[in-house]
């Protein structure tokens, strides 16, 4: 990938971004949308947007799994634009390693269930992969007999080192959530790798930097509550930013309770995300997540102020993840029949 991105690129990536920004849904549509009888109805109702060539070959009997994959193709095909419109922008084309997490976990969390291929083969998209040349690598993983075949078949991967500590965790400790955790860390170490490299545009940093330290933050609190060795929660860490420093992570590490490891985020300037009055700590880890993701969207949206920079093509890229996201939660709402306030509550609105 290119390490520079030219005017010319910039350019033309900002006037795709802001159109992209134009064209997505408003709150009153979102909430139309959630307010389908059923997902006939929602994904008639979808053709009526930008979604409808994303949504034109979808076959009958429509299913939120089929909707949600097809709008993760679409999810896939618009990153790929701005990759190339950019002229291949280190940070654009690492954000395409989420994709191959997400598939991985996805496949790993339901082999760990003992789940077959043919359950699991309706949630998987390659799309990505198949973008980036690693369609076999999830394949293999897709059809191993077992959760530890899955797991070994990933072996000469940047994924084995994470998928072998999460399955050690997951058997150890029986939660699902240590694959998120584990794998995001192959993702972020993509990240970090393409921000040395790629030239260090400030607008750039401010959005990443959100990611890197609610990645570290969560990782560290999560690790904790996980009961993980000191070593094992400090090779989770990835790099740091000059905002929540080695030695703040530190600090949280060394705090007796997770409320007050939280707390140590008091010297930052994530202080005002600091949950009050919380004594459960999944509840401060989850409210904290919210609060990283809330500044997350602000700085987001203070990028498109930025001029011709990658930063905005970035930014729009998040806007349409969290969109596609938004859709996600209506579908399976209106699929399992979920009350139309309570589907609207689970949406991040960028208002």
């Amino acid at each position: 990938m290119s390490t520079t991105v030219s005017m010319p690129s910039k350019i033309f990536g900002t006037v795709l971004s802001h159109g992209l920004r134009g064209r997505m849904l408003s709150k009153n549509e979102l909430h139309t949308l959630a307010e389908s009888r059923d997902i006939d109805e929602l994904v008639t109702r979808m053709k009526n947007t930008v979604y409808l060539d994303a949504l034109a070959k979808l076959p009958k009997p429509y299913t939120a799994e089929k909707a949600e994959s097809a709008l993760r193709e679409y999810l896939v095909n618009v990153h790929a634009k701005l990759v190339n419109v950019s002229g291949g922008s280190g940070i654009l084309y690492a954000y395409f390693t989420k994709y191959i997490t997400w598939n991985l976990k996805l496949i790993l969390k339901g082999k760990a269930l003992g789940k077959s291929y043919e359950e699991l083969l309706p949630k998987i998209n390659l799309r990505a992969e198949e973008l980036v040349g690693r369609r076999d690598l999830i394949v293999k993983a897709l059809v191993a007999q077992d959760f530890d075949e899955a797991v070994s078949v990933l072996s000469g991967s940047e994924f084995f080192e994470q998928a072998s500590k999460a399955a050690a965790a997951y058997k150890e400790k029986g939660d699902l959530r240590v694959f998120d955790i584990y794998l995001d860390h192959v993702f972020y170490k993509t990240l970090d790798k393409a921000m040395k490299s790629e030239s260090q545009d400030p607008d750039i940093k401010r959005v990443v930097s959100v990611d890197i330290d609610s990645y570290n933050v969560l990782a560290v609190l999560r690790g904790k509550y996980w009961n993980l060795s000191s070593q094992d929660i400090n090779d989770l860490i990835v790099t740091t930013t000059p905002k929540v420093t080695r030695e703040t992570l530190q600090k949280l590490m060394n705090a007796e309770k997770i409320s007050e490891a939280a707390s140590e985020l008091g010297d930052t300037v994530y202080r005002e995300i600091i949950p009050q009055n919380v004594t459960d700590d999944i509840d401060i880890i989850m409210q904290l997540e919210a609060g990283f993701e809330g500044i997350g969207l602000k700085r987001v949206f203070s990028a498109f102020r930025s001029v011709f920079s990658v930063a905005i093509m970035l930014a729009a890229l998040k806007l349409i993840m969290i969109e596609i996201r938004n859709l996600s939660a209506i579908i399976s709402g209106v699929e399992q029949k979920v009350s139309h306030d309570l589907i609207v509550s689970r949406l991040v609105t960028p208002e």
